[in-house]
């Protein structure tokens, strides 16, 4: 039996649900980066990106080349970086809107003193 389309989706952002994951596909916006660079960037242990890299991989949102010792990633599309622009958008857009309603807790609890 197919998997609904729903659960589908949900199990597509449950694997984008890990900070490091979310960081690689950032970095992997601006273009094609061997591991040494996003260690650099990221800060953590080579196991664990190597972890990390690999949920990308299986999953097809990133794609991997070898070039002598040094292993290349890239996105596999131009989508992934789409869906990573749109996500800062609606962020920004939901923090935008907690700051304003937090001005404004801030100007009422300033006027009950």
């Amino acid at each position: 039996m197919p998997v609904p389309l729903y659960q589908a989706k949900a199990e597509f952002f449950r694997m984008l649900g890990h900070p490091v994951r979310i960081r690689v596909l950032e970095l992997l916006q601006d273009g094609p980066k061997p591991v040494r660079d996003l260690l650099a960037a990221i800060e953590i242990e080579p196991s664990s990106l190597s972890q990390q890299l690999a949920v990308l991989r299986r999953s097809g949102i990133v794609t991997s080349t070898r070039d002598g010792a040094t292993v290349v990633y890239q996105l596999s599309g131009g989508d992934v970086a789409d869906l990573m622009r749109a996500a800062r958008r609606i962020l920004t857009e939901m923090l935008a809107g907690q700051k304003e309603l937090l001005d404004e807790l801030r100007e009422a609890e300033a006027t009950a003193r």
